[in-house]
């Protein structure tokens, strides 16, 4: 999983809030379909746009999927922006410079010689992140290799590979083995016997270990990831190179057909997605890309079965909980944490607010997911669910309540149960921490302020699009007379050098802002 961590508390914080800016980026996923999103290393780009609260809507633009930082792809093109075919040359061939050194072919191929070899000569290159194969020595002679590659390691690649600590990007940080062998015990109890593993290699290489290992286990376990580097460790069959944020197999059709062959297999039965995707990621271009590996899965489905769900498991921040649910009301979230092994924070055993955030949202029933008592759950006979040891049921919410795993205070004015940290704000009107600021927009529609919708969904936007049309058209007319009067006398090409120039500079001011 490649999940920015470290920013979860500051995103809490600000959730808990509100907004301390007056701005924000949101993704566009009602674009025409008739005119496919432009390409970008990471497959196609999403379509944004960045809105103020009470100014006008600016121009969308489309940026990469993947990438929140563009240090580590630049792409940007405003949605009515025309390029050349030059440009369109070029941006092709820097997307084909920036894919994986081999193919998925040529990764197999590599693989099945290395397994070949005696154990004195499997090496792997640790600057280089690659199996070695005899040929390999001379231009790796200067890096540090490691020798004797057992298959044990090979089975366990999430331990040989480095992490990818771009916290904006790839900020892997890998289940506990603990996290693991509860999920793989639950999935073997509740009967699955295929796991899609939606970024969660460590997952993929437990259940492929205990199948391996356990004559009287069949689980199977397909890997979609975007990390590469796991294409040198797997057949086709059990990876798949994907951007979960794009729905894109960079390997083509022959990735897609695997990825449906595994899910329709018994005619859909048996299968479960498990998920962990990167916390700083936005959930809509998340859900749309679920949706359609659910809608992949249903193709297997016959009539009969067509009011059936694929059963999903989606780890994730439990303040994520509200935007999860708004695309699928039937999940709900269980109060197992999961922790991660080379995170400081996010391990088992932690006790107030250094507990760890991460929770599992499913659409299966919580009463047939039994927590372990061991590790601090208990079963709650009104709820009719397991739940941590120091969440209470409140008799007037008729509920157990707590998200974070500590025990919450019923607050009579706001008529629901709230965090131990916060009080009852008279200004605000409900409970928040007590060094919260009154002042400032609140966390919801940019377009009216309104809490329970977003601006996309606005009722009052097609009046406001009308607005900033009329406005955006005035100050283009004033911008147009300006440069007239103050380009009266150049050349034209100086104005168009002037004019690239400045559009240039206000798109990286998008990004950067």
């Amino acid at each position: 999983m490649a999940a920015p961590r470290d920013e979860v508390g500051s995103v809490e914080a600000e959730r808990s809030s509100g907004r301390q800016g007056s701005s924000g980026v949101e993704v566009v996923l009602s674009s025409d379909p008739a005119t496919p999103a432009p390409l970008c290393p990471h497959g196609p780009t999403l379509l944004f746009v960045k809105v103020n609260q009470g100014k006008e809507e600016t121009r969308k633009f489309y940026a990469c999927s993947a990438c929140r930082d563009r240090k580590d792809c630049n792409f940007f093109q405003w949605e009515d922006e025309k390029l050349s075919e030059a440009r369109l040359a070029a941006r092709e061939a820097h997307n084909q410079r920036c894919q994986p050194p081999l193919s998925r072919s040529q990764c197999v191929e590599r693989y099945l010689k290395f397994i070949e070899l005696p154990l004195s000569q499997r090496r792997f290159c640790q600057r280089c992140q690659q199996l070695l194969l005899p040929d390999d020595g001379e231009q790796h002679r200067e890096h540090q290799v490691v020798g004797d590659i057992s298959i044990t390691q090979l089975k366990r690649p999430s331990q040989l590979l480095y992490p990818l600590e771009n916290k904006k990007t790839n900020a892997q940080y890998l289940f506990t083995d603990r996290s693991c062998l509860f999920l793989v015990d639950l999935l073997s109890a509740l009967g699955f016997r295929r796991v899609l593993c939606v970024g969660t290699p460590r997952l993929h290489e437990l259940i492929r270990l205990k199948a391996s290992g356990d004559k009287k286990s069949d689980i199977k376990s397909l890997l979609l990831d975007i990390d590469f580097r796991y294409s040198q460790f797997y057949m086709e069959d059990s990876f798949c190179h994907y951007n979960m944020f794009n729905h894109h197999f960079f390997d083509g059709k022959a990735a897609l057909e695997v990825c449906r062959t595994f899910l329709q297999e018994d005619k859909g039965e048996g299968v479960i997605m498990v998920t962990d995707p990167p916390f700083g990621g936005l959930v809509e271009p998340l859900a749309v890309t679920f949706k359609k590996l659910i809608a992949m899965w249903k193709e297997g489905q016959s009539q009969d079965n067509s009011h059936k769900e694929l059963p999903i498991f989606w780890i994730f921040p439990y303040f994520f909980e509200s935007r999860i649910c708004q695309f699928f009301p039937s999940f709900c979230m269980l109060d197992y944490q999961v922790d991660y092994d080379n995170h400081a924070l996010y391990k088992h055993g932690k006790r107030g607010r250094k507990q760890s955030p991460v929770r599992i949202f499913t659409n299966i029933p919580p009463n047939k997911i039994v927590l372990p008592i061991e590790e601090g759950y208990r079963f709650c006979s009104l709820c009719q669910r397991y739940v941590s040891i120091e969440n209470q049921h409140c008799e007037h919410c008729n509920s157990c309540t707590s998200k974070d795993g500590r025990k919450w205070n019923h607050c009579f004015l706001c008529k629901k149960c709230v965090k131990p940290s916060w009080i009852h704000c008279n200004t605000c009107g409900h409970c928040a921490l007590p060094d919260h600021s009154c002042e400032g927009p609140k966390d919801g529609c940019f377009v009216c302020g309104e809490l329970d919708h977003k601006r996309s969904t606005c009722p009052n936007i097609s009046a406001t699009k009308k607005v900033n049309k009329a406005v955006r058209k005035q100050k283009h007319r004033k911008g147009s007379k300006m440069k007239m009067e103050t380009t009266k006398g150049q050349s034209m090409n100086h104005t168009s050098v002037t004019r690239k120039k400045k559009r240039r500079e206000r798109a990286h001011q998008y990004l950067c802002s």
